[in-house]
């Protein structure tokens, strides 16, 4: 049992309550924002970042899209033009790793400059997360979890400890089975929060206003995350914190809405429409869990431009049928995933501008409450959800299956009684009145998405 003399207990004190401060003002809506993952793989550049921060700026702030974030490998140094997505490191005879990877002196993974040329002379991302904020956006970036095997071999010092090297705190028994950059690090040794602290003080020195932990959801790595979530408490800086991949335990249910702000229910979300299908189930099975601070992550928004440089396929705009891009924003929305941007935004056309910048719609995922199935059987499913500080319900009718049919809303299993406004949300129309029920035939693969109120 360790013993705190007054200072000690005064710090603890100090950091809870920090971290307090820092939850309650992060992801109280879903994060909105786009991601440069299914457009770049592990290859984006500096100007591409930029180029979709710009586009996002001009285009769609005003509609509550605000982070840019970074996804994986930036400090891996992609040739122009490369897709390789993810490289294993190999051992030469001496021990130490290829492709070694930009670090720094206390085992820090750095942006590779080739990549991120404002990052040249140990500015990391502090030039490019300045230049997201000066558009009044805020700048997020992906990080693996756990410490670099590199800096392991190296014995890299942990900073803010006393001759604790970087081999004396990694779990080399902790790896990832889809890149082995990294080892998991034992939360249990003086030292590990230590080193987890020192990387979220330098992403805070950058401006980062979000951060993705991958390879910590499957399996669920309980002590990992409570360390990411007290370093993000320890810099200073408010941070949702996001994690994945997926298939996130359901048995963790508890544990991550107490300590996540966002986390996947399902492993990579293609333009797949069984995959569609798929995310169906996980939501049901993750409902009720969501709300201010913590909700369940359906992934990226697979509508625009895709894989310009891998990592899925060929370069393409997305494979869903439009009415399948409709269905995709609207269970997105009534869900209340967060929102992560997925394709290359100066390629969107008039289809994604219209997709993206829908008011009424955006404020069912943002202004919607306790969303729930109502039913799904027989090729159609309903999903429903309350209108924050209003008697309004938000409902979703969606046609699941591949022919066109009439999918049924019957107002009495709302506990709807006398007449009832619908209006359509995309077309921003007053549909009428209704007292028993509302009915309308969908295309397959399509959606409506409606808001009610009792007159």
């Amino acid at each position: 049992m360790k013993i705190y003399g007054r200072s000690g207990w005064l710090a603890i004190v100090m950091l809870l309550a920090l971290y307090n401060t820092a939850n309650c003002q992060v992801a109280q809506t879903p994060p909105m924002g786009w991601n440069s993952y299914n457009c770049f793989g592990s290859a984006v550049h500096e100007d591409e970042v930029k180029a979709n921060a710009d586009y996002v700026a001009k285009n769609l702030k005003q509609y509550g899209w605000q982070y840019v974030v970074v996804d994986f490998l930036w400090s891996y140094d992609n040739p122009v033009g490369s897709t390789i997505g993810n490289p294993f490191q190999k051992q030469l005879e001496d021990g130490s790793y290829v492709p070694w990877l930009t670090m720094d002196k206390w085992g820090r993974l750095m942006p590779q400059p080739t990549k991120f040329p404002s990052a040249f002379g140990g500015n990391g991302f502090k030039p490019l997360g300045d230049y997201v904020h000066a558009l009044g956006l805020k700048f997020g970036i992906h990080v693996m979890r756990g410490i670099p095997r590199q800096a392991v071999w190296s014995k890299s010092p942990v900073m803010g400890t006393n001759g604790i090297t970087a081999d004396m705190i990694a779990d080399t028994s902790s790896t990832c089975p889809w890149m082995n950059h990294m080892y998991g690090l034992n939360m249990s040794k003086p030292g590990a929060q230590e080193y987890l602290n020192s990387i979220l003080q330098l992403y805070a020195s950058w401006g980062v206003d979000f951060i993705k932990v991958d390879d910590i959801s499957r399996p669920y790595r309980t002590s990992e995350i409570e360390g990411y979530e007290k370093a993000i408490a320890a810099s200073g800086r408010p941070m949702p914190l996001s994690i994945s991949p997926g298939e996130t335990a359901l048995t963790a249910k508890d544990h991550v809405t107490k300590h996540a702000s966002m986390w996947r229910m399902a492993d990579d979300f293609w333009d797949n429409w069984e995959m569609v299908l798929h995310m169906f189930n996980y939501a049901k099975s993750w409902e009720g869990t969501g709300g201010p601070g913590h909700w369940p992550d359906c992934d990226m928004i697979q509508i625009g431009k895709l894989s310009k440089r891998g990592p899925v396929g060929p370069e393409r705009y997305s494979r869903f049928t439009e009415d399948e891009l409709y269905t995709h924003m609207n269970f997105w929305c009534i869900y209340r995933s967060p929102l992560m941007l997925g394709g290359n935004m100066p390629d969107n056309r008039e289809l994604e501008l219209k997709l993206f910048t829908n008011d009424e719609v955006l404020a069912v995922n943002q202004q919607g409450d306790n969303p729930r199935q109502l039913y799904k059987q027989d090729g159609s499913m309903i999903w429903v959800s309350n209108v924050q500080g209003s008697k309004d319900l938000y409902v979703g009718l969606f046609n699941i299956g591949d022919n066109a049919h009439e999918v049924v809303l019957d107002l009495a299993s709302l506990k709807l009684k006398g007449s009832v406004g619908i209006r359509d949300l995309w077309k921003k129309t007053d549909l009428g009145s209704f007292k028993k029920k509302y009915t309308q035939k969908i295309n397959p693969h399509a959606s409506v998405l409606l808001r009610l109120t009792v007159k």
